[in-house]
């Protein structure tokens, strides 16, 4: 926001200043923001902005990234004085420029209403009521940052998305996470409904599928990496249905046992899906194969060419297994009567794989398997 800004300010001939004042959609407080460059190009007819990522987050891949916005002059806009000037969108072309991601089926650039907000908040005050302008993102690093997420498994390719929903970084491993996700668990769970179970749903991409499958948010507490910690604490304050939904390439990790799931801290998702096949009796050159994959996914995909029952058996135990070591590992601190269930989604956020709690909780809910 503070290039954009950047780039705004020197398009309208105004001296570069690097501090920038970037407004916040609702009651989030303003926030100052570094610029790093600014200057006119196209003979006055456009304008680049520069600033750097610094989400002060020491495990962050974007920290640091560089952002160019380059703005231009575009069409000259019919006067309307009735209209809200920050809810239309006719005054800006935003395009999805090298680096930036776009949705792998439609090609359109992926950005947040968030993001779009705080465009209408910070830049359309700049923009004269009769004019429109045309506003490209860059990260010139962006397209070989985006390998190293999972962005591609959630159909975003080209580069990075622009789909915050917060003007701070969510350090999903961070102890301060933790300490405000168990604050929110405590309050949820004074007056949640026995007869429901709370869903744990990992991440933004958790979170869009549960709401997709019409589950209200009052049943819905988003969650990032301390999912251990999180499910203890569960069962501590009452609850005692739980559903925890998330991407197959995440709860993998709790059928191996491991209960902290940052990538930077622990991963082992290959060898714990060859050690199920082990268990379940697959022939060896289908357990070698899982392993010279490079992504659960790739792995899922492979099984699914070679074997699609065969397939279906080892990822359906897999659900299985995530409820049995969740269990296992709230046993370890209490003897709550707590059931855990799972749910798992592919890279298209199709409901996949159900534990047979899972499906259970679900149906509560009045989702089945495939919506």
């Amino acid at each position: 926001m503070a290039a954009a800004k950047a780039a705004m300010e020197a398009l309208l001939g105004q001296e570069f200043v690097a501090e920038k004042l970037i407004l916040l959609p609702g009651a989030q407080k303003d926030i100052s923001v570094l610029a790093t460059s600014a200057s006119v190009l196209s003979c006055g007819n456009g304008a680049m902005g520069i600033a750097h990522c610094d989400s002060r987050l020491a495990l962050d891949l974007t920290r640091n990234l560089e952002i160019w916005t380059f703005i231009q002059w575009k069409d000259v806009l019919p006067h309307s004085s009735d209209e809200d000037v920050c809810s239309r969108d006719a005054w800006i072309e935003i395009v999805a420029g090298k680096g930036v991601g776009k949705n792998q089926q439609s090609g359109e650039l992926c950005i947040s209403k968030f993001a779009r907000q705080l465009l209408a908040l910070n830049l359309r005050p700049l923009v004269p009521k009769d004019r429109s302008i045309r506003l490209e993102i860059v990260f010139p690093r962006g397209e070989n940052l985006a390998l190293k997420t999972s962005n591609k498994s959630f159909g975003v390719v080209d580069g990075l998305a622009l789909i915050g929903t917060q003007a701070e970084a969510y350090a999903s491993a961070s102890p301060d996470q933790l300490q405000q996700t168990l604050e929110e668990l405590r309050m949820r769970s004074c007056d949640f409904p026995i007869d429901k179970p709370l869903i744990f749903v990992i991440g933004e991409n958790g979170l869009d599928l549960a709401l997709s499958l019409g589950i209200q948010k009052k049943f819905i507490l988003k969650i990032g990496n301390w999912i251990g910690p999180l499910i203890v604490a569960a069962a501590e304050n009452g609850i005692n249905q739980l559903l925890l939904i998330g991407y197959h390439g995440k709860l993998i990790k709790l059928a191996g046992g491991i209960f902290h799931t940052h990538h930077h801290l622990a991963d082992a998702r290959l060898e714990v899906l060859a050690a199920l096949a082990v268990r379940k009796g697959f022939p060896i050159d289908i357990i070698q194969a899982i392993l010279t994959n490079e992504t659960v996914e790739d792995a899922f995909l492979y099984l699914l060419s070679e074997d699609q029952d065969l397939a279906e058996v080892l990822w359906n135990f897999l659900a299985a297994e995530v409820e049995i070591k969740s269990t296992l590992y709230i046993r370890r601190y209490g003897s709550w009567s707590i059931k855990v269930g799972a749910a798992l989604f592919d890279r298209q956020r199709e409901l996949r794989w159900l534990g047979p709690l899972g499906g259970k909780h679900l149906a509560s809910y009045g989702v089945s398997r495939r919506t």
